[in-house]
Formats: structure tokens, sequence, C-alpha cells
């Protein structure tokens, strides 16, 4: 399934800041419809995959601290939840 404008922000966003890294990015809207933050036209819930070198050393919470700082503003705003995979090359 092809990203919508919201998808394509977050990856673009995320392109900007880990230049190197290896993104996966989904669009789960359709597996939360009728639960909390869920809206018909989707683009609410995602599932993220990121392997990037700069992770490297770095805790679980540490990762998803940097991916949610480059996010905050979808984060606050229409994404409801992003799920987050963060490895650092080899692991």
């Amino acid at each position: 399934m092809a990203l919508g404008a919201v998808g394509e922000e977050i990856l673009n966003k995320l392109v900007q800041a880990f230049p190197d890294a290896e993104l996966a990015l989904e669009d789960q809207s359709h597996l939360h419809a009728g639960h909390a933050g869920a809206r018909p036209e989707g683009e609410t819930h995602f599932k993220l995959q990121a392997v990037v070198p700069a992770f490297a050393g770095k805790s679980r919470i540490e990762r998803h601290r940097m991916i949610n700082s480059v996010l905050k503003d979808e984060l606050r705003g229409r994404v409801h939840a992003l799920a987050i995979v963060a490895r650092a090359p080899g692991e």
C-alpha cells in the first residue's frame, strides 16, 4: 500500500535527519479502525522499522527519543501511534 501525504512527510523528515538510514514505514491505520485516535481517512497509526548507524551504542529508549524528536510535530498532531523497531546496523 502506498503512503499518503502524512506518511511521505514522516519519511522525508527521517531521511533528512538520518540520511544513511534504512527505513520502512507502514500505515497500519486500517488495523485500528474504530479504536482511539483512528480516523476514517487513515494515516493515524504507523509502524516504522529503522536501521540507523547513529543508533550504535544507544539504548532502545535513546533511539526512540531520537526518532520522536524528529517527528514531534506529527506525533502532537495527526499521528496517534507510531510503533518503532530501531536497530543499529548488524543487530
